[in-house]
């Protein structure tokens, strides 16, 4: 019996190939022969053969399903070791990443690379994305309706990587990824559950470039996660 993420991510990738479609013109389905034997293959890739960052990267393309598309300069789809025991999540791209395509490039970046450095990792060892890979414009959160259209591509991206543990860097990303309202001063300082994934929710480096007093409180979760991940 096939897995009910498996299928709810076919369900994720089926919506959003409709929404393109519907975006582009289409009114209907192309019935020749080429299409639909392209057809017959979906789905039937997947069941032996695991994603890869590759091929998810490929069916981002030069994304247009919603309105961020408009202003963006860059998808910024996320970099870092494609096996890493630990992923890094953020809420959305900023002007830096957004003109360069890398993630985590700016001041919080930097400060971002101490983190991990601290942990005795490198930007190398992890994997760093975020929820959104659009910039929304002057760095306003994402809206709820952008979040729905993109998420499912970093849900495909974790199940591709297959982390033991997620750091998710603020409100925006933990509420996100764990389908909570609850704040992050609420939800840092222990584990949550992704799918199996141990979350260690905590501050993100741009809070914490305005807050520097935070900066104890994110120590004290590193120190829980580097404690998680000894062998």
């Amino acid at each position: 019996m096939a897995d009910i993420n498996d299928i709810i991510s076919v369900f994720d990738e089926v919506a959003d190939y409709l929404r393109f479609a519907s975006d582009a013109g289409f009114k209907g389905f192309d019935c020749d022969k080429a299409s639909l034997d392209t057809i017959d293959t979906w789905g039937k890739s997947r069941v032996n053969v695991p994603e890869t960052l590759e091929g998810i990267r490929h069916d981002l393309g030069d994304c247009r399903r919603c309105k961020l598309c408009e202003e963006r300069h860059h998808i910024v789809f996320g970099a870092g070791a494609p096996n890493a025991r630990l992923v890094f999540v953020g809420e959305a791209p900023g002007a830096e990443e957004d003109a360069s395509g890398e993630p985590f490039e700016g001041a919080d970046g930097q400060l971002l690379t101490k983190i991990i450095r601290a942990i005795n990792m490198t930007r190398d060892q992890v994997y760093l994305c975020n929820i959104i890979k659009c910039r929304p414009p002057q760095n306003r959160h994402p809206e709820p309706e952008e979040i729905r259209t993109c998420i499912s591509f970093l849900k495909r991206q974790l199940t591709a990587i297959r982390p033991e543990f997620i750091c998710a860097l603020g409100t925006g990303a933990a509420r996100a990824l764990l389908s909570t309202t609850a704040p992050i001063p609420e939800l840092r300082g222990r584990f949550h559950d992704y799918q199996g994934i141990k979350v260690m929710p905590t501050y993100h480096p741009a809070y914490l470039l305005r807050h520097s007093e935070k900066k104890r409180d994110v120590w004290e979760d590193m120190k829980l996660l580097m404690k998680a991940m000894e062998p």
